[in-house]
């Protein structure tokens, strides 16, 4: 509504209909510091299985049973955690996009030519023949000697020889059920499920395709695993020869490469250059290839040397031949990239590397290059061999055109491709760590971890490009996790902030072999630490996976110890997370508590010492009852006392149950004696020729020592509960026998007329009642509660001559707080020799005479007014 027009907002100011509604006013350019709305957490939901995993990186995972998918879908709130169908195999297109997606980045500049592969055409060929047949074959060779190459155009050849194609998979640091994930994703259509390892076998054993696998360090039995779920897929392995051998009975053929020949090698080096050798450089490359036994990467090491001495003469002749064009030097090489010891300014050749250095060239390689790539190499040296994407370098160098650093080591050699991601070349870490490169490794690494941290806990991120790099983050945890300590005020622990901030992505992106690896290191370094919290984080992720694998004992025990730590925190939140999970692992093993459990855990715990559990409080027996009938049912009936060991043996749900039973009860009880002192004083003023009134009812004692109601009659005392006097007040004869639902065990008869000044239920004080015989109450059961109801009063008076009439007073019960129990007839329970007393000192002064009421200062009044 408009503050100055009153009428309808949609109709503009005045009533106008045609004026246009104001345009609301434009966001400020600048917020508001303090009003950033907080970032949201990243959850995903993952299908493990028969269980619905949902990926919490606040308070850890949730995880459940989900219903069964299929014609029985369940609609409503339930609906999407139902478990999905049998998956779909990804199409051609989907597949070639995602082999596309799994092959390493082209490194940023120019792009480098791709040598040919030289003397591996025998091979080549073999291989084929063997794969086309159905049978699997190990190609064996070292580090640089071209397998991954060879693997690669084995793979184009063997395209169209299975159903289901080729399918590319990276064996490093991989285990038999990671490699069976790995190949159930690459061609079935299932981004977020992981199935149990029966269903897990099901699928990838329809599987038939040609599966490529390289850099595999798995052999023996592990290696039959693979072989005997898949039996429909034919396997290529590319291993070195340091690698665990297959069994003899899995059939797997072996090929070995070797090296190549003289010629070979120096048609490599020529490529690398692009020039022809002269017969200096010629003889040169004839020692290299005897030092290196024929590796081609050796080769393409020592052409990158050769370029980087033609680029060295270049920019020391550009003055006496390019003249005016000295200044090209700097757009082809950086100014820093040539060392002052390496270009004579006399124009004397550079003399070519020795062969010392050709056989170990990364050092020299690499002060040739950019500080840009210098640093990068540093970084992968800490990171015991990764190099990080080149989208990462500009942040961790600090260059914005560091990303074209991962180009210029390829292009020396120094890197090569494993799966999707860059590598330090064979032997390239030992010979940076001797030239000093992983003299700053720690400074690094904790450079490394504090971008992964940010990089990886960034809601922008996907999970997926977490997962690539993966090994990355895994070398910076590896090292730093061992070796944290508690951090200064104001700071966090950075390996527990990556874990932190990696773990959950690891587990969307169904990395969970490296999701394990991460909270392992996590919870050591939260330990180290001292941060409870987060340590309580990661075992509550660890139970989680550990009941999604089956491991309901591991998973019992990190559940514990995490609900442990967050009960020492008070951590409500965490708990009953945790708590969850503990059910269902108690429900998934069959350790629901039941009678037969407790009770063979009852009087002694089950390492025999004695039971813990405090004794529960012995239940008193009832008072003895009056003789007579009962008038009215009892609502509550005292609870019968456990004797012998089966008192320790009740269920703690029956306990819950019988607390809340023993509640209602005593609600019920509450009203009705409320019910009671209300109709009591709504009838109280009645004539006296009610034959109430000559029966004599007992006036009614409230909860307290006043009960609200002191206007209605004289003043009296009346006997508190623990036995003190206490002012009571009295009423006028009730119109009749009142029958409530607990009536009072008091019996009393009452023989005074109305109007002779005599206390109501009782004897006169001062005075003998007209003598005549007077039927008992009947009484029943005391109530468990202190308060009670109105006692029934006994039959109209008899003859009006008769003996005094007498007040029987039944023994005293105790409340289960230790005090006297007060009638809700208004005597006070008590023993024998309390009632002879109260007797004697009838007529005391202080006392009511007939037709007169004593004040309250007018001192204590005898506890026969009120019996």
């Amino acid at each position: 509504m408009d503050p100055t027009n009153r009428g309808p907002e949609e109709y503009g100011h005045e009533g106008d209909r045609r004026a246009p509604r104001p345009r609301p006013s434009r966001e400020p350019l600048t917020p508001e510091l303090g009003q950033h709305a907080p970032a949201v957490a990243r959850t995903a939901q993952v299908f493990a299985g028969e269980y619905l995993v949902t990926v919490n990186p606040v308070d850890g995972s949730e995880i459940e049973l989900c219903p069964p998918g299929g014609a029985g879908l369940p609609s409503g709130p339930d609906a999407g955690k139902a478990r999905p169908d049998r998956p779909g195999r990804r199409t051609a297109t989907a597949r070639a996009e995602a082999e596309r997606a799994a092959r390493p980045p082209a490194p940023a500049g120019p792009a480098q030519p791709a040598l040919p592969l030289l003397g591996r055409q025998d091979e080549r060929e073999q291989l084929v023949r063997l794969l086309a047949r159905g049978r699997s074959v190990r190609l064996v060779g070292p580090a640089g000697s071209g397998r991954t190459r060879l693997l690669d155009l084995v793979a184009e050849d063997c395209a169209d020889l299975a159903p289901d194609g080729v399918v590319r998979l990276c064996g490093l640091h991989r285990t038999t059920d990671d490699l069976l994930h790995d190949l159930f994703h690459a061609v079935h259509d299932a981004p977020d499920r992981r199935p149990d390892p029966a269903e897990l076998r099901s699928l990838v054993g329809e599987i038939g395709a040609v599966v490529v696998i390289d850099d595999l360090d798995l052999g023996g039995t592990a290696l039959d695993g693979l072989l005997d779920a898949t039996p429909e897929c034919a396997y290529l392995f590319g291993t070195a020869p340091g690698a665990p051998a297959p069994s003899a009975e899995s059939g797997v053929e072996e090929v070995t490469l070797s090296g190549l020949d003289r010629p070979g090698g120096i048609d490599i080096i020529e490529r690398v250059v692009g020039r022809a050798l002269t017969e200096e450089e010629t003889n040169w490359a004839g020692d290299l290839w005897f030092e290196s036994e024929g590796l081609p990467l050796r080769f393409v090491q020592a052409g990158a040397l050769l370029r980087q001495r033609d680029r060295l003469r270049a920019g020391a002749d550009a003055v006496d031949e390019l003249g005016v064009f000295e200044d090209a030097r700097a757009l082809s090489e950086p100014a820093d990239a040539v060392p002052a010891d390496t270009a004579s300014g006399d124009g004397e050749p550079i003399p070519l590397p020795s062969l010392g250095e050709a056989a170990a060239p990364a050092p020299l390689l690499a002060s040739r290059l950019s500080a840009s790539a210098r640093a990068t190499l540093r970084f992968a040296v800490a990171l015991d061999g990764e190099v990080p994407h080149q989208a990462h370098l500009p942040a961790l160098v600090g260059d914005t055109h560091a990303d074209a650093a991962l180009g210029e080591l390829a292009a020396c050699g120094l890197v090569s491709p494993v799966g999707s991601r860059y590598r330090l070349a064979a032997g390239v870490q030992t010979q940076l760590e001797a030239a000093g490169y992983a003299d700053d490794a720690d400074d690094l690494l904790h450079t490394a971890a504090q971008h992964y941290a940010w990089w990886a806990g960034h809601p922008s991120v996907a999970p997926e490009r977490v997962c690539a790099e993966a090994d990355a983050v895994l070398a910076a945890l590896g090292t730093l996790a061992p070796a944290a300590a508690p951090p200064a005020e104001g700071e966090e622990s950075v390996p527990v902030r990556l874990a932190r901030a990696a773990a959950p992505a690891f587990a969307a992106g169904l990395r969970w072999d490296a999701w394990e690896n991460t909270l392992r290191a996590g919870a050591e370094a939260a330990r180290l630490a001292g941060e409870v919290a987060e340590q309580a984080y990661f075992h509550h992720e660890l139970g989680v996976l550990a009941l999604c694998e089956g491991d309901l004992d591991r998973a019992r025990a990190e559940l514990e110890s995490s609900i442990g730590l967050r009960g020492a925190l008070a951590d409500k939140r965490g708990t009953v997370a945790g708590r969850r999970a503990l059910a269902l692992v108690a429900d998934r093993s069959g350790d629901v508590p039941g009678i037969a459990a407790i009770t063979a855990a009852a009087g002694t715990g089950e390492a025999g010492t004695p039971d813990a559990r405090p004794a529960e409080p012995a239940q008193r027996a009832p008072r003895a009852l009056p003789p007579g009938p009962s008038t009215a049912p009892t609502l509550v009936t005292p609870p019968v006392e456990a004797t012998g060991p089966m008192a320790h043996r009740r269920d703690r749900l029956r306990g819950f149950a019988r607390r809340n039973l023993v509640a209602a009860g005593a609600g019920a009880l509450l009203v009705a004696v409320l019910g009671t002192v209300v109709t009591l004083g709504a009838t109280s003023d009645k004539t006296a020729d009610d034959p109430a009134d000559r029966g004599g009812v007992s006036p009614s004692v409230g909860i307290g020592t006043d009960d609200g109601l002191a206007g209605d009659g004289p003043d009296t005392e009346e006997a508190g509960a623990d036995g003190d006097a206490g002012e009571a007040t009295t009423r006028p004869a009730d119109t009749g026998p009142t029958t409530s639902a607990t009536p009072s065990p008091t019996t009393g008869t009452g023989g005074a007329t109305p109007g002779d000044g005599s206390t109501q239920g009782g004897t006169e004080t001062g005075a003998s009642s007209p003598a005549g015989p007077s039927e008992p109450a009947t009484t029943s059961p005391p109530p468990s509660a202190s308060t009670g109801s109105e006692s029934p009063s006994a039959s109209p008076s008899k003859s009006p001559t008769g003996p005094p009439s007498t007040a029987t007073t039944p023994p005293a019960s105790e409340s289960p707080t230790g005090d006297t129990t007060t009638s809700a007839s208004g005597s006070v329970s008590s023993s024998p020799t309390q009632s002879e007393s109260m007797s004697q000192s009838a007529g005391t002064p202080g006392t009511s005479t007939p037709g007169t009421s004593t004040p309250e200062s007018s001192g204590p009044a005898s506890p026969d007014t009120v019996m």
